[in-house]
C-alpha cells in the first residue's frame, strides 16, 4: 500500500507544470524585502540554540577591512534575555507607543562585540556583520532589529562580557505589520504608526541616483 502511495503522489508531482515543481527561490531582493525591523514579537516562540549559531555563522563567510574579523558574537537565549531587556529601547521615534508593547518582546539577542578600538574600518564591519546576520535570519523564517540604543556598561556587565558591546541583533519571530512607503528624498524619513501598520519611509531609486 506504502509502495503504491507514493507511486501515486509521484505521479501526480510530475504531471504538474514544470514551474509548479519548484518552490520560487528565495533571491536577494525578497530577502531585503523581507528583512525588515520588528518591534514587536511573538513571546511563546522560542529560537534554538542552532538557529543562533547559524546566523553567527555567517560572519565566517563576509568581508572584513583588512580582514581583521575584530568582531565577537555574545549569544543570549531565553534564559538570559532578562538580562538584556532592561537596558534596551525600541522606537525611539515612537515615545508614545512604548515599545516593545508588554508581552511582545524579543526574547533572543546577539550581542556584538569588539576585540579592539572602535574606529571607522570596525564600524563598516559592524554594518556589514549585522546586515548579514538579519538576511540569514529573514532566510531562517525569523525577524530581528539591530539595537544601538542601550546602556553598554549595564549590558557588559549583565553578561559579564570581556569585550566591548557594540551593537545588539534582536532575533524571533516578528508581530508587525510592517510596509514600505516610496518617498522623495526631501520628504520625512522618519518611520511611523498607521493603525496596525508600522510604516518605513524609503527613498525611491531615481532620487538616490546623482550625477546625471
Amino acid at each position: 500500500m506504502a509502495d503504491n502511495y507514493l507511486g501515486r503522489k509521484m505521479e501526480e508531482y510530475y504531471a504538474r507544470p514544470r514551474e509548479e515543481q519548484r518552490r520560487p527561490a528565495m533571491n536577494l531582493r525578497r530577502l531585503l524585502a523581507r528583512n525588515r525591523s520588528h518591534r514587536n514579537y511573538d513571546a511563546s516562540f522560542v529560537v534554538r540554540e542552532d538557529q543562533m549559531r547559524s546566523i553567527i555563522e555567517v560572519n565566517t563567510l563576509i568581508a572584513s577591512a583588512c580582514n581583521r574579523q575584530a568582531l565577537r558574537f555574545r549569544p543570549v537565549l531565553a534564559d538570559e534575555a532578562g538580562k538584556v531587556l532592561p537596558h534596551i529601547r525600541l522606537g525611539a521615534a515612537l515615545p508614545d507607543e512604548h515599545l516593545p508593547k508588554e508581552g511582545f518582546e524579543p526574547n533572543a539577542f546577539i550581542v556584538v562585540c569588539s576585540d579592539v578600538a572602535e574606529d571607522r574600518y570596525l564600524n563598516i564591519d559592524l554594518g556589514i556583520s549585522a546586515q548579514s546576520m538579519s538576511l540569514r535570519a529573514t532566510e531562517l523564517g525569523l525577524n530581528g532589529i539591530c539595537i544601538a540604543s542601550f546602556d553598554r556598561e549595564q549590558i557588559k556587565c549583565a553578561l559579564n562580557l570581556s569585550f566591548e558591546p557594540l551593537l545588539i541583533l534582536a532575533v524571533g519571530r516578528g508581530a508587525d505589520k510592517i510596509e514600505l512607503v516610496e518617498v522623495g528624498a526631501s520628504e520625512s524619513r522618519n518611520y511611523y504608526r498607521r493603525g496596525d501598520t508600522h510604516c518605513v519611509p524609503k527613498v525611491r531609486v531615481e532620487d538616490l541616483i546623482v550625477g546625471k
